[in-house]
């Protein structure tokens, strides 16, 4: 059975695509060389020591509109990160979207309950200014709200393009991945329910998909 269902609160907003998936990772450029390697990833941006960053080193790739960072801590002491690797292994920790208020998206979503991580700030270059903003849902995954205000940059202010494998990407074929279609998020038994009742509440999102185990067992 698949049904339509319709709830929560209406937006005020505008969520117009994923911008990115941030992965934490061990090894940050390794990542970013397989995709390219394998999915036919093209690579984007860089940021880390040479750029004045020197906590975490991140590599950007994509393919049409679908945009992946991988981030790999610089220093022991990053805590955080050694703990996220150590209990996930390789894995996504941030699904970014693209808005057009960044700023009301986070005060709208911490209102209806869901956690702060980093209230709104702005970062800008050369080649504009862009507005992010940092909260948390459920568990230890956050999401950014990114209003790029027309930002013309490779990626996001502080990230420089790099062709580091271009070599790869001028012989290897092209694969037509285009852009993220959708993102899963495996919850325990019994709390699947929970957490998509959160998203409806938090963030103005609406189910219009399910499914049961008379569909979908093994």
């Amino acid at each position: 059975m698949t049904t339509y269902i319709r709830t929560g609160i209406k937006p005020t907003v505008n969520y117009e695509a994923f911008h990115h998936l941030t992965f934490w990772v061990g090894n940050a450029k390794q990542a970013a060389a397989y995709y390219i390697t394998h999915f036919g990833f093209r690579y984007i941006g860089y940021q880390g020591l040479e750029t004045g960053h020197r906590q975490v080193a991140s590599h950007v790739v994509g393919s049409g509109e679908l945009v992946f960072v991988f981030q790999s801590a610089l220093r022991p002491e990053n805590t955080e990160m050694t703990a996220f690797l150590g209990q996930h292994g390789d894995g996504v920790k941030n699904v970014a979207f693209a808005v057009d208020d960044a700023r009301e998206c986070y005060r709208l979503a911490v209102e209806k309950g869901a956690q702060p991580i980093q209230e709104p700030w702005e970062e800008s270059d050369k080649h504009g200014q862009v507005t992010m903003a940092t909260i948390r849902v459920y568990g230890d995954i956050d999401h950014t709200f990114v209003q790029r205000n027309g930002y013309s940059g490779v990626f996001l202010p502080g990230f420089v393009s790099n062709n580091s494998f271009q070599a790869l990407n001028d012989v290897l074929p092209p694969v037509p991945v285009e852009f993220i279609d959708h993102c899963v998020s495996n919850q325990p038994e019994n709390q699947m329910v929970e957490v998509t009742e959160r998203y409806e509440q938090m963030l103005g999102f609406h189910r219009f998909w399910s499914v049961d185990d008379k569909d979908v067992h093994t």
